[in-house]
């Protein structure tokens, strides 16, 4: 028997079946495209990794050989060595460790024969036995409150700076300070010393100056305090 429903039914199916059919190659091409595109992405990859890595390249380091044997380079010092501070002098408190640091605060090298000069002045203006007579071991005027050389200083190491500072600082002392200063012979020194006006009978142009040897002597530590 004829019947119109199931005829549009069976017509509504085949054009179903119809528009699957045309679907199917739009799918297949989608489908390989994908693919294409996933093949070229994986061929990519290793050239990535090779671009990446190829920064990586070890360079080789530089090295240098020093032979052994080289020495060292000298270095020049003078001759007068180091000296340690006033400390170390004021400790044993000689007349000869008082002459020390008179140079050292001058600023002149400290050598035998500078302080062989000052000891031997030093016994022209006192007794070697009580040098420190005062605290002024050179009857300096300058800061002990005594014209004419006569003053006292608090203690000896101020007596040794106070005559550093009269020796590079007053302008009649400058031939002496020169002398000091290159580490002239004693009688050079010496000769300055009497030319200068540090004493006003100039120790007779050295007629009063005795030369032999000066002993060491310490002073009392309550003079150097």
């Amino acid at each position: 028997m004829w019947n119109p429903t199931r005829l549009l039914e069976t017509q509504a199916q085949r054009g179903h079946s119809h528009e699957r059919e045309r679907r199917h190659p739009f799918g297949s091409v989608l489908a390989a495209v994908i693919v294409l595109e996933l093949i070229a992405l994986a061929s990519l990859v290793p050239t990535v990794f090779n671009s990446a890595f190829a920064s990586e390249v070890p360079v080789t380091t530089q090295s240098f050989a020093v032979a052994s044997t080289v020495a060292a380079p000298e270095v020049e010092r003078p001759a007068y060595g180091y000296q340690p501070g006033y400390a170390h002098y004021m400790a044993t408190g000689t007349n000869h460790d008082w002459a020390r640091i008179v140079l050292i605060a001058a600023g002149w090298p400290v050598t035998d024969d500078s302080v062989t000069v000052i000891t031997r002045w030093m016994r022209q203006e006192n007794y070697v036995d009580s040098w420190w007579n005062r605290n002024n071991p050179l009857n300096n005027g300058w800061g002990s409150g005594g014209g004419g050389g006569l003053g006292r200083y608090a203690t000896l190491l101020d007596a040794a700076l106070f005559a550093a500072k009269a020796l590079t600082t007053h302008p009649g002392y400058a031939g002496i300070a020169a002398a000091f200063a290159r580490s002239a012979p004693p009688a050079e020194i010496e000769a300055a010393i009497w030319a200068s006006p540090w004493a006003s009978g100039h120790y007779n142009n050295g007629k009063h100056w005795h030369y032999s040897a000066v002993p060491e002597i310490a002073a009392p530590q309550s003079a150097w305090r």
